[in-house]
This record gives structure tokens, C-alpha cells and sequence, in this order.
């Protein structure tokens, strides 16, 4: 008995697989991935980051947080005043209140 199973006869595959003749290289030195997308094939290049560079994209993230951080602390801070604001009117209105129903 075969251990295989026949390949489903509706489906084609989407892509051929590449076959790289003997003598063009090694594979695993090329840093480039082609893949299919609907418009074509594209490659994804990938490169070591160096050490100028890993300390741009930790800077970039570093600022990104603190500007996250600034909004999120800006909307915080924006509604104490507010709170306060209504406090304040429901004390006065509490007091009028009492204060007409003695008159009335």
C-alpha cells in the first residue's frame, strides 16, 4: 500500500516552484524572497540593521510611545477641570435648591 494521496484532480497550484540550476549559487545567500501577489511577483529585501540604525528605529519607537503617552495624559488631564466644573454645579444647584424650598 502507498502511504501518498492522490492529489485532488479541481486544484491547480497557484505558483510554479522555482528550480535553481546547479552552479548559479547558493540559495542562502540571496536576501531576496520573491512571493506572488495579485498584481505580480515583488521581492522583500532584508538587511542586517547596524548599530546607527538600530538606534534610529529604538529612538523612533521611543518617540512614538512618548507621544502616545502625551495624548493619552492630555485627555486624562482635560477632563479634571471638566469634572471639577460639574462637581461645582451640582453643589450650587444643591444649595439652590434647598435655599427656594424654604422660601416656597
Amino acid at each position: 500500500m502507498s502511504d501518498q494521496r492522490p492529489a485532488p484532480q479541481g486544484e491547480q497550484p497557484r505558483s510554479e516552484p522555482e528550480i535553481i540550476p546547479p552552479g548559479r549559487g547558493d540559495w542562502r545567500g540571496n536576501r531576496s524572497w520573491p512571493f506572488a501577489g495579485q498584481q505580480g511577483t515583488h521581492r522583500i529585501y532584508v538587511t542586517r540593521l547596524g548599530p546607527f540604525s538600530t538606534f534610529l528605529l529604538v529612538g523612533a519607537i521611543g518617540l512614538v510611545a512618548a507621544l502616545l503617552l502625551i495624548i493619552i495624559l492630555g485627555a486624562f488631564l482635560l477632563w479634571i477641570p471638566v469634572m471639577a466644573l460639574v462637581i461645582a454645579i451640582a453643589i450650587i444647584s444643591g444649595l439652590l435648591r434647598g435655599y427656594f424650598r424654604r422660601l416656597g
